[in-house]
This record gives C-alpha cells, structure tokens and sequence, in this order.
C-alpha cells in the first residue's frame, strides 16, 4: 500500500509529520482517528484531524497537497452520512424546531 507523509496542524500532533495511508484515489482518508488510550483503564479518547488543502501555486493555484487540522468540535461520532440520512440533531436544539419561550 501506498503512503503519504503528512503534516498534523494543531491538537496534541501539532508540528508532527506522519506516514498516512492512501486510499484506491491516492488522496489521504478525509478524517483521521487517533485514538489515545486512558491511564486509569477507561475508554480511550478519540482525537479527530480533518483534511485540509495545503496550499497552491501561485500561478495556476494548482493543488500542493494535504495536511490534518484538529477538531475539537467533531460530534459525528465516527458514523458515515449519506446524502439520502436525516440531518444529525444538534443536542442545544429544542424540539419540533420551536423557540423557548420560557423567558417570556
């Protein structure tokens, strides 16, 4: 299998360079799981980078490859979502898409 170096931007890998996995496309995987185990034998926890372009060129803005941003907001779950699946729930929403009117 093919392999890509690729920077890690933010996060615990900040400033790393590591060898990731090319896909049947060539192109590193869209989101990266790093799953950090627990000390005191918990769960472990999941940091999640997103690819991001790196840059272009000046000229042509041609693409110059791919690097990983931390996502400390990731609420996807790991779940894939396909275009036909309901739009996630946002967890500060109210129900049936009414306002709070508790102020009031």
């Amino acid at each position: 299998m093919k392999s890509e170096d690729t920077p890690f931007e933010g996060g615990p890998l900040d400033g790393r360079v590591l060898p990731v996995l090319l896909g049947p496309t060539g192109h590193p995987p869209k989101v990266y799981r790093v799953p950090v185990p627990d000390n005191a034998g918990g769960p472990p926890t999941v940091l999640v980078y997103r690819r991001v372009q790196s840059g272009t060129s000046r000229r042509l803005a041609l693409h110059q490859g791919w690097k990983y941003e931390y996502d400390p907001t990731d609420t996807s779950g790991g779940r894939l979502r396909w275009p036909w699946s309901k739009p996630a729930i946002k967890p500060d929403a109210t129900p049936d898409g009414k306002s709070d009117d508790t102020d009031e």
